[in-house]
């Protein structure tokens, strides 16, 4: 079972590997105070502690945890020996104990009494989102004859020993997620490491994938451990592999046909043992034909592809209302106006299912949480629903399209990114877990939008004081 967002706090790596290992995403804290003002913004599933933390702390993370949030804790212990105030603090099933970083099959039991309280807990209508359990434990929303087609090839190649796994569709239409639906399946207890191929040059990818022995090159001064070694044997997302070198292709052939590798300067085969998935958004044939794929690595991944359909396709454009429905429910990216709005109007819903979506799944979330942030009533309508007017097909899109002249996503980032920083107070974790990003993400996106306390963001007449703060005066960060 995985779970979709833990907290962790601890800075024992172990603990927070092993809470990679049974979540979707990890979220860590330095101390406990942190812990719970990330846990009131994100609401996660369960929060993991160390078992050397001090008493007082984990009264401030239980006292939350009981009177507001609802959040299970699990203490991982160190010596297998339950610690003196673990009996004082047990109440009510919140406190779980596990003794140590290794013990999954008692994990597994924890996870699943979790999973049984919050069913038991959830309303019925939130079950209308999936199609199944399957398709829940990865966040894989729709019920349209294409979503159910892809669940079914999803099962299907997770209950074989099918290994690699190809899996197509445009960006935006969730192959990740496609591609952790099988790792559930397959290997829930074990890594699940991805890599984008078309973000790393040809040498680091090949780095990454099956590391490299000191002195092997300039700069190699200690051995690295790839991520095919990384991985065991769980399973290894290579997403958009169309974008892998020829020269490296040939090498991650030779993988999938020995099962081993060499570490770059190496002179061992290590054996892989974990399942390979990869992932593209283009035509691999055309590819094929155009020189840019090998055919014989093309023809060693096409065992069983597992293709997903475009939001526009007749098949599955009837999951668009139930996606915005979705987004809006479990968006985080403005917490003050949490259960605030509770839906759309219908000649919003009727914009948004008459869109082409060209950047599926990912442009229909970005556009919902803008509505969010804009809309001032209980309804998100027309006003908030802001679509790129060049993408606009239909007359129906106008009001929209007249409504986002001069919009740019890249400046709506910026200034998104900016008002997280300042409603979190420019605490960078607190900020992060409002956007739904990692902490180096932040610090990435922050240095690429040259963002600074003082940065200017401007109010419109839709702007809710709940999620814009007046700029402070122009600093130096």
């Amino acid at each position: 079972m995985v779970l979709r967002r833990i907290v962790v706090v601890s800075k024992r790596v172990e603990i927070q590997e092993l809470a990679r290992r049974v979540a979707q995403q990890v979220l860590v804290a330095d101390d406990a105070a942190e812990a719970v003002d990330i846990a009131a913004t994100v609401a996660p599933d369960l929060t993991v502690l160390d078992d050397l933390l001090q008493p007082d702390e984990i009264r401030t993370i239980l006292d939350a945890s009981h009177k507001n949030l609802r959040v299970p804790v699990v203490v991982v212990g160190t010596s297998g020996i339950q610690p003196a105030w673990f009996a004082q603090f047990t109440q009510e099933g919140l406190l779980y104990y596990l003794p140590g970083t290794n013990d999954y099959d008692q994990l597994q039991q924890i996870l699943s009494r979790i999973r049984a309280r919050a069913d038991s807990n959830r309303p019925t209508a939130a079950n209308g989102f999936f199609a199944d359990e399957l398709a829940e434990s990865v966040s894989m929303v729709g019920k349209s004859k294409a979503i159910l087609h892809t669940l079914k090839m999803l099962k299907l190649v997770a209950a074989s020993n099918c290994n690699p796994v190809l899996i197509t569709g445009e960006t935006g239409t969730g192959k990740e997620l496609a591609a952790k639906a099988v790792h559930v399946v397959r290997h829930p207890s074990e890594q699940f490491v991805a890599v984008n191929c078309a973000a790393l040059t040809a040498n680091l990818l090949e780095s990454e994938l099956f590391g490299h022995v000191k002195g092997s090159f300039t700069g190699a001064d200690r051995d690295k451990t790839g991520l095919l070694e990384l991985a065991g044997e769980g399973t290894i997302f290579l997403d958009e592999i169309s974008e892998m070198p020829l020269d490296l292709q040939a090498k991650l052939l030779r993988v999938l046909q020995e099962k081993t590798f060499r570490k770059v300067g190496g002179i061992t085969d290590l054996v892989c043992k974990a399942t390979i998935i990869t992932s593209s958004n283009r035509d691999l044939r055309r590819e094929m034909r155009n020189n840019r794929f090998r055919h014989d690595l093309y023809y060693r991944l096409n065992i069983c592809p597992i293709t997903i359909a475009p939001l526009r396709t007749t098949e599955r454009r009837t999951d668009i209302r139930l996606l915005a429905e979705y987004f809006l429910k479990t968006s985080t990216v403005c917490p003050g106006k949490t259960g605030k709005i509770t839906s759309f109007t219908e000649m919003a819903v009727e914009a948004i299912e008459k869109h082409n979506w060209p950047g599926n799944v990912r442009e229909l979330r970005n556009v919902i949480e803008r509505a969010i942030l804009l809309e001032t009533t209980d309804k998100i309508g027309m006003s908030g629903i802001l679509i790129e007017s060049a993408d606009c097909d239909d007359a129906g899109q106008a009001e929209a399209g007249r409504s986002v002249q001069n919009f740019s996503l890249d400046k709506a980032e910026r200034e998104l990114i900016a008002r997280a920083l300042q409603e979190s107070g420019w605490q960078k974790t607190k900020a992060a877990a409002l956007l739904g990003i990692t902490r180096a993400t932040l610090y990435a996106k922050v240095k690429q939008h040259n963002i600074q306390r003082g940065t200017y963001i401007p109010k419109g007449p839709q702007d809710d004081p709940s999620c814009l703060v007046e700029p402070e005066p122009a600093t130096v960060a």
